[in-house]
């Protein structure tokens, strides 16, 4: 029930609230993944800065430096998901965790693998996550993404608002 609270919470464009850290590595995670602010904006110049001088290195430094920027983006995307379940971060961690590792093997090999469509390929994870998020929120109400009760879902649709359960949600209902 308090995910349900926390989705109604989440605003188009922004991240919902995170879930509270149950573990040493979850509050370390909170601790330094920027979410806004400064450190935000930061680390998004930085990932473009990288982006920018990729393509004005040798081909395997360059290719090195596109991964890196992936790397960067996906990390934070995925740790960003972990925490707060927001909905772009699905197709753009995973997107750009899988070309980190072409970037990398193609640095390694000395050729692109994907034909020097790195950059392309980044914008359009981008591009592919967005839309996902958009079509996420048109369809569930929230950018976040998470499983629906049962409950929940027979209640909206009886027009209802849910009631909360007396062991708040923990155990499995029928």
């Amino acid at each position: 029930m308090a995910e349900e609270v926390e989705a109604e919470r989440a605003l188009w464009g922004w991240s919902p609230p995170a879930r509270p850290a149950a573990t040493s590595l979850e509050r370390l995670v909170d601790r330094i993944q920027p979410r806004t602010g400064v450190s935000c904006a930061l680390y998004i110049v930085a990932v473009i800065a990288l982006l920018s001088i990729a393509p004005h290195l040798p081909v395997r430094a360059g290719l090195a430096v596109d991964g890196l920027a992936a790397l960067a983006a996906g990390s934070w995307c995925v740790l960003n998901f972990w925490r707060c379940r927001q909905a772009h971060c699905v197709i753009d961690g995973v997107g750009w965790l899988g070309l980190a590792l072409l970037a990398f093997v193609g640095a390694g090999l000395g050729h692109s693998v994907i034909g020097g469509h790195e950059q392309s390929v980044f914008l359009g994870v981008l591009v592919a996550a967005l839309a996902f998020e958009g079509v996420w929120c048109l369809a569930r109400g929230t950018n976040a993404v998470m499983a629906r009760s049962r409950h929940v879902r027979r209640s909206r649709a009886a027009g209802e608002n849910p009631a909360r359960p007396a062991d708040d949600g923990r155990f499995p209902r029928d």
